[in-house]
């Protein structure tokens, strides 16, 4: 896929206030640190239409990006360690899951994960509410670029280890990196197909 536009188009504190549930939709979300707005940012070929910080918890509400006017990409906020209160995550809790359960033109979320760091239980009981609600969901593993290859594949191999005690079938993954652009293509393509399904969807067929 050719990415001709990408633009913001606005934040929403709730799904009741996103935009018009007319196009395909597809949400990013990860941990605090994970490389998220960078990978935004390689997978549009934007240098800064995400924002990225060294600070967790920059993102604190449902940011849609509109891209080549057809579909949207959407920037959800950081799960885990951000320097805000236990009333704060608990509100960022429910907007993102009432989000997550009640969009209806959500084709997938991109669950990323560092493949640098070992499971950790906040991904896997993350993950795991995805499979208990029946909502369709990818993994995404960022920061490739870090690691030999033998040692990505290790650390790909022990997060599926830590899945399969609870799924059955994993759920599929992607393998990326924002620095030298590994996994974006594939990442693409497997929207556009999806975009595709909407699109057949939307017209009756």
């Amino acid at each position: 896929m050719i990415i001709h536009s990408a633009e913001f188009t606005g934040s929403s504190p709730d799904y009741l206030k996103c935009p018009k549930p007319d196009k395909a939709e597809y949400a990013f979300i990860g941990r605090s640190n994970v490389g998220k707005s960078s990978l935004i940012n390689a997978l549009l070929n934007r240098k800064n239409l995400a924002r990225t910080s060294g600070t967790p918890g920059k993102t604190r509400l449902i940011n849609h990006f509109l891209v080549n006017a057809s579909w949207y990409l959407v920037d959800l906020p950081g799960y885990g360690y951000a320097r805000i209160s236990k009333k704060e995550r608990e509100k960022w809790e429910v907007m993102i899951r009432q989000y997550l359960i009640n969009r209806p033109n959500l084709m997938h979320t991109f669950v990323l994960i560092d493949v640098r760091i070992e499971p950790k239980p906040i991904d896997i009981e993350f993950i795991n509410w995805f499979g208990e609600n029946q909502l369709p969901l990818k993994l995404v593993f960022t920061k490739a670029d870090k690691l030999t290859r033998p040692a990505l594949d290790r650390n790909v191999a022990a997060f599926k280890k830590a899945l399969s005690a609870w799924w059955d079938e994993l759920p599929e993954f992607f393998v990326t990196s924002a620095e030298n652009g590994e996994g974006c293509e594939a990442l693409l393509q497997f929207i556009a197909s999806q975009n595709k399904q909407f699109q057949e969807w939307a017209a009756g067929g």
